[in-house]
């Protein structure tokens, strides 16, 4: 557990994209596509990290962080990302929400390894 952290970002201002979904059950394949999914989101311009966590219950939530609004566009308008999309509409959520917000101020806390 010791390499579990939040992303590691630069200085405000940037923004987030907070997903948050209920599951439908079975994982047809999302636990791959979502592999594949951060993966080139990662290789976008703009993109700066992620942080991601699913309860048993199967609600999740995931923010992405992006450097602007222009890549957040470009991310949602990706083909692969599009059709991974509608797959989601149609097999692997029950429901979802998203939120694009500017981050204006950020801090943090991690405790010394030595504690």
């Amino acid at each position: 557990m010791a390499d579990l952290a939040p992303a590691s970002l630069p200085a405000p201002p940037y923004y987030a994209v907070v997903f948050t979904s209920v599951r439908t059950a079975g994982d047809e394949g999302y636990g791959d596509r979502a592999e594949q999914m951060l993966k080139l989101a990662a290789d976008q311009p703009g993109f700066l990290g992620v942080d991601s966590a699913r309860g048993a219950d199967g609600l999740g939530i995931t923010v992405s962080y992006w450097s602007d609004e222009e890549s957040i566009a470009a991310w949602r308008g990706h083909a692969e990302h599009a059709l991974t999309r509608a797959h989601g509409r149609e097999h692997w959520y029950a429901s979802f929400a998203v939120h694009v917000a500017k981050v204006e101020r950020a801090y943090g806390f991690l405790r010394p390894a030595d504690l």
